[in-house]
């Protein structure tokens, strides 16, 4: 299937968007924002997506994965599965998942963090993958269905409209994901409502110390590539604490040994975020 076909068949009438591939952490260059209208960045994004799920395109080399996560933690997944990653960090180990916890993945995409995860949890456990692209729905369930996960559903969605119900979850976990919404309060807000009491989240996501100029936050080109979306790191915080959550930690990936005042300003990097609901 082409992008022509795909962008034909699923654009609505009055937006029509080519799909185009993107840049930075993705990979390619779509248009200027000033050339899409605002509530057309979404379904931007999800062609780009739906083309990522169809032609199996990871978000770099192929060894990324590994250089993310732990190798022994990939082995237990058929290659095909462990190799498709759009993500930019391991929210899995820094969740630290118990048996018989309820794991909400947002933006599960392709499943990866999703079956990482039920393993962790097991058939006691339960494990719920987020998603607004079709495509990437479809990739998920039949994978899910290949391993012979019971425990694991893929369910489409907004991360502004979690289709959760109130308090059941255990652990919220994310890969890269949240810097492509454009309402982050309203997603954290979500995030809060969908946790039980005790509960935490563990996300990974691309931040920036310091403001992005606005010709960054307007180019759409910059918003695929995870770029333009990127909450500035104290913000990132402040909206967490807004929502109500509490022991908000945020640490860039990497070097154990790298605090953020180490980081250079007007930086762009992947960070590691934690905090828990009282």
């Amino acid at each position: 299937m082409t992008r022509k076909t795909i962008a034909e068949g699923r654009q609505k009438k009055d937006n029509e968007i080519a799909l185009v591939s993107m840049s930075g952490c993705c990979g390619g260059q779509p248009p200027s924002a000033e050339t899409i209208p605002p509530d057309g960045i979404r379904e931007q994004v999800e062609l780009f997506y739906a083309q990522r799920a169809l032609n199996s395109d990871s978000c770099c080399a192929e060894d990324y994965q590994e250089a993310l996560y732990p190798a022994e933690m990939l082995s237990a997944l058929p290659d095909d599965m462990a190799n498709f990653s759009l993500g930019c960090g391991d929210p899995i180990s820094m969740a630290e998942l118990k048996s018989g916890e309820n794991v909400l993945d947002l933006g599960s995409g392709g499943g990866l963090d999703c079956f990482l995860a039920a393993k962790m949890v097991g058939e006691s456990g339960r494990v719920i993958g987020i998603d607004m692209t079709p495509e990437m729905l479809e990739r998920a369930r039949n994978s899910a269905q290949k391993l012979g996960f019971n425990n694991v559903e893929f369910r489409k969605g907004y991360l502004e409209e979690l289709p959760v119900e109130d308090g059941g979850i255990d652990v919220i976990i994310s890969n890269c994901v949240i810097n492509l919404s454009p309402d982050k309060p309203q997603v954290f807000a979500e995030m809060y409502r969908a946790l039980k009491p005790g509960g935490r989240i563990s996300i990974s996501d691309i931040v920036s110390k310091g403001k992005l100029p606005d010709n960054v936050k307007n180019d759409m080109a910059a918003w695929g590539a995870c770029i333009a979306g990127a909450l500035e790191m104290d913000e990132f915080i402040g909206g967490l604490q807004a929502a109500g959550f509490v022991d908000v930690y945020l640490t860039p990936r990497g070097n154990a040994e790298t605090i953020i005042d180490q980081v250079p300003p007007n930086t762009l990097f992947s960070a590691g975020i934690t905090a828990r609901k009282p």
